[in-house]
């Protein structure tokens, strides 16, 4: 019986335990990832703790995946045993909705996370559909990698969605996990990049990471200063914020775009919208033409999550360290 080995949760906010399982036959549209890496996401986080209600006990959390390829279904096409690939938030999708044949599989309602419902990449191998498998540049190392098949495509899908070019004037709000990314992405973009962030600290790293402008948010004053001045706001923070604050700062036909998710209601006065011809929107992960297209992106232009490497069998260290924010900026387990 081939079994496969990882750490998974029995219990919510339970601390991650040796577990095993017998994955069964491969699909015939199934490959098997040897993993080498996995990131630590918040989202990790959130399902350890049974946060959204979603969580299915025990599980193996993960879904930042670098590995192997080390065997393959029999309807696999692509792919071969031995390639590196990655795998992020999802894992399969039906293949026949309006939206998987527009190839936009992660707005598919019945898309299947990589760890909810089933086992993720705190473990030494995990299976998923190969169409959601991608081949990984070799000009990109494993570590740097991982972070990028959640935390990168989400803030890569919007930025490429809401087509900022050169002449894009972008603010980043919030220097975190996604954040330091998103500087990166946007810079390649050939954007004029401002960073916001709570935390004066960050201002000499997000310059390094591409920010032409740091804006310290705490600063009285400092945002009714840039009234009119962005044609792209991406929020990375999962806290409340001055909406309104933001949305002034919008130049006409503006768009203010959320990919963290605060706890309160927003309360948003419309006119500021209306006036400027100004859109809020939102934004999930990608679709796997995306993440393929934001790998190529990544290893041309030099663009890698910050990391810190912490051992498979350090993992309740390392998750406890990202609930305290206490790593800068992404967490990467390592098999190796």
């Amino acid at each position: 019986m081939r079994e496969i080995h990882g750490l998974a949760v029995h219990a919510a906010g339970a601390h991650l335990l040796p577990y095993k399982y017998d994955p069964g036959d491969l699909a015939q549209s199934d490959v098997e990832v040897q993993i080498s890496h996995c990131g630590i996401c918040h989202s990790d986080v959130h399902l350890i703790d049974n946060d959204w209600g979603m969580s299915k006990y025990p599980f193996i959390p993960g879904h930042e995946i670098v590995g192997t390829v080390t065997a393959v279904g029999t309807g696999v096409q692509n792919l071969t045993i031995g390639e590196r690939v990655g795998i992020g938030w999802q894992a399969d999708s039906c293949g026949v909705c309006e939206w998987c044949r527009k190839g936009e599989e992660h707005l598919c309602a019945k898309a299947q996370p990589t760890c909810v419902g089933r086992h993720g990449g705190y473990a030494d191998s995990v299976r998923v559909n190969w169409r959601f498998a991608i081949p990984v540049p070799a000009a990109l190392e494993s570590e740097n990698v991982a972070p990028l098949l959640c935390g990168g495509i989400t803030v890569y899908a919007p930025i490429r969605n809401h087509g900022v070019r050169p002449a894009s004037r972008v603010g980043v709000i919030g220097i975190g996990g996604l954040g330091h990314i998103g500087l990166q992405f946007a810079k390649a973009f050939g954007a004029e990049v401002t960073a916001f962030s709570t935390s004066k600290s960050k201002e000499s790293e997000a310059r390094a990471l591409g920010a032409h402008h740091f804006v310290n948010t705490r600063e009285t004053g400092a945002m009714k200063k840039l009234a009119g001045s962005f044609d792209f706001l991406l929020s990375t923070v999962n806290a409340d914020q001055d909406w309104g604050g933001y949305i002034n700062a919008l130049r006409p036909k503006g768009t203010f775009c959320l990919v963290g998710v605060p706890p309160s209601p927003m309360a948003l006065q419309a006119f500021p919208l209306v006036g400027g011809q100004k859109s809020l929107s939102g934004s999930p992960t990608g679709s796997p033409a995306d993440i393929a297209e934001m790998l190529d992106v990544a290893a041309r232009h030099g663009v890698k999550a910050v990391t810190e490497r912490f051992a498979m069998d350090k993992a309740n260290e390392a998750v406890a360290k990202v609930k305290k924010n206490q790593v800068r900026y992404r967490a990467v387990l390592a098999n190796s």
